[in-house]
């Protein structure tokens, strides 16, 4: 009987993983698989919710993103790798919770009314996009996942998720579903190359995994940092300086960002010195990734395999988390 401690997470494909995926939480999967029965969900119908009038950009992605884990280190012998739409059991129960769930519930989530204002939705907001927390919630849930590794604008689908856990465990004979815990990485959210808040594949401010020597070197070259350090003599502003939070990040050795940190600090250390630092740091970072990725992608049908068999160990565990709420409700359970 397995005893560790399960963990729930994934990624919507709508395009090919970046830096800020891995700093965010493919980096701590890959440790986490070693300690923690962890389980990760290729989420296509939660992709559709804002892309269902273009499902081949989702279809055409899961691969992608396939390669992308492995490359990062995921072990498919470790880490149970599924597809979110060859587990019934997820959409099924999504259903029952939609009904303990108001929809003044649904728009006071900030996470949502976030994206909703990103993306520019109005009255044309997709209703699957709008209920999507109620997803994730049956997705944690049907894995009785008790970590989730999030970012930390993901915290109101956590507390969400539990208030579900909370109101469905009163309607069943006894506690069923299990309340779960945010998982943060130990790096915040990481600024864009051009110094946004956000990256965006479609604004060209990311690095993805596959990033090739030169988009490295043009993308370093061009990130945002003092604009008031115009003189290598001059002192240095770190705060807000995107190559400083991206050393904090990546750089192996704290003690020397440190040193670079104060030196920028009181002048004497140029721009370009830095950017070199960081550069070489993604550099050897990403060379490994890009290779190992390369060789994955060409092989589509080996990527399909894992995840066909990740999804049928995934399946069993989900249905049965699917019977057990049915019966509890005194709904028929007929397969």
């Amino acid at each position: 009987m397995n005893t560790k401690p399960t963990i729930l997470t994934g990624d919507r494909p709508t395009g090919a993983l970046h830096l800020g995926h891995y700093v965010g939480s493919l980096r701590q999967r890959v440790a986490l698989q070693h300690t923690h029965q962890q389980f990760v969900l290729i989420a296509d119908l939660q992709g559709l919710t804002d892309n269902g009038t273009n499902p081949q950009k989702i279809r055409d992605n899961i691969p992608e993103v396939l390669a992308d884990y492995l490359a990062a280190g995921i072990d498919p012998e470790l880490t149970t790798l599924c597809l979110q739409s060859a587990l019934p059991a997820l959409a099924e129960l999504t259903m029952l919770y939609m009904n303990v769930v108001t929809v003044a519930r649904v728009e006071r989530n900030p996470t949502v009314k976030n994206e909703i204002a990103q993306k520019g939705f109005t009255r044309s907001l997709p209703v699957g996009f709008m209920v999507y927390p109620i997803s994730q919630a049956a997705d944690i849930t049907a894995f009785k996942a008790e970590y989730v590794p999030v970012g930390d604008d993901q915290l109101p689908m956590i507390e969400q998720t539990n208030e579900i856990v909370h109101k469905m465990n009163s309607l069943l004979p006894a506690p069923l579903l299990r309340h779960c815990q945010a998982i943060l990485s130990d790096t915040g959210r990481l600024p864009s190359i051009d110094g946004g808040a956000k990256m965006s594949k479609s604004l060209g401010n990311t690095l993805q995994l596959s990033a090739s020597e030169d988009a490295i070197h043009k993308a370093v070259s061009a990130m945002y940092t003092d604009p008031h350090h115009l003189n290598v003599s001059d002192p240095g502003q770190i705060e807000g300086n995107v190559v400083f939070t991206w050393l904090d990040a990546f750089h192996p050795d704290k003690t020397k960002v440190a040193a670079m940190k104060a030196h920028y600090q009181q002048g004497g250390l140029g721009d370009r010195t830095c950017k070199n630092e960081l550069e070489t740091c993604l550099q050897e970072l990403i060379a490994p990734m890009r290779e190992r990725r390369a060789t994955y992608i060409q092989d589509k049908g080996m990527l399909m395999q894992i995840l066909q068999q990740g999804s049928e160990r995934a399946h069993e565990v989900t249905q049965t988390t699917l019977r057990e709420v049915k019966r509890g409700l005194g709904l028929p359970v007929l397969f």
